[in-house]
């Protein structure tokens, strides 16, 4: 994939997340009276918008890691082997930094 397309698609994915992030953290509106069923959902719901919140930064700050990567030359490269990240892995996930063996590896120890 040309260095230009993957820089497309990773500021293109970073631009979707920085919006979702600024609407997921966004002030809750005054709710009034509400029943202690009501307040459980509410609890409920931020607790989604929290996780949201959560894997959005997270893959946000993958992306931002792979455009340095780019920059640097080394986009494509496992961080951790150094051996090249397979194409059809970069082309459903652009922000991969690990090829299958070592994400493998590192998902195990978790």
């Amino acid at each position: 994939m040309e260095d230009a397309t993957v820089r497309m698609r990773l500021e293109g994915m970073s631009a979707e997340l920085q919006r979702s992030i600024r609407v997921l953290r966004g002030d809750p509106v005054p709710v009034g009276d509400r029943s202690a069923a009501d307040a459980g959902a509410d609890l409920s719901d931020a607790d989604r918008v929290r996780a949201m919140l959560d894997a959005a930064t997270t893959q946000l700050k993958a992306i931002t890691e792979a455009l340095r990567r780019l920059e640097e030359g080394r986009y494509g490269r496992c961080v951790d082997c150094a051996k090249p990240v397979p194409e059809g892995r970069l082309e459903a996930r652009p922000e991969a930094a690990r090829c299958v063996q070592c994400q493998a590896s590192r998902e195990r120890r978790r």
